[in-house]
């Protein structure tokens, strides 16, 4: 086996695990953001936790309509703090952010 080849091998090994990591976030942050809306929690530091956890998934589908469900709640407990997660988030994970980025250095 070249190194290239045991190269390629790494990266799909490391892919997996992301996708499996990415698969265990969504299901336990799932049950978080599902118990906070439904019981109309207004605790700001659990909510704050959630989606700072989230924020760091928010690359996975799944677990960026979690992030956008739980900002949707926390809209009208706190407007300004969900607009600066939403902004963390552009600013982390927003392609079209990204691109901009990309042409103004």
């Amino acid at each position: 086996m070249t190194t290239l080849d045991q190269t390629v091998e790494a990266i799909g090994a490391v892919a997996a695990q992301l996708t499996h990591l990415h698969a265990e976030a969504a299901r336990l942050y799932g049950s978080e953001v599902d118990c906070i809306v439904t019981s109309g929690s207004r605790d700001v530091r659990h909510i704050e936790r959630a989606l700072d956890g989230l924020l760091g998934f928010a690359s996975d589908e799944t677990c960026l309509e979690l992030f956008r469900r739980l900002c949707r709640h926390y809209w009208d407990i706190d407007p300004t703090a969900t607009a600066e997660y939403i902004h963390a988030y552009r600013e982390l994970w927003d392609s079209d952010n990204c691109a901009e980025q990309d042409t103004q250095a």
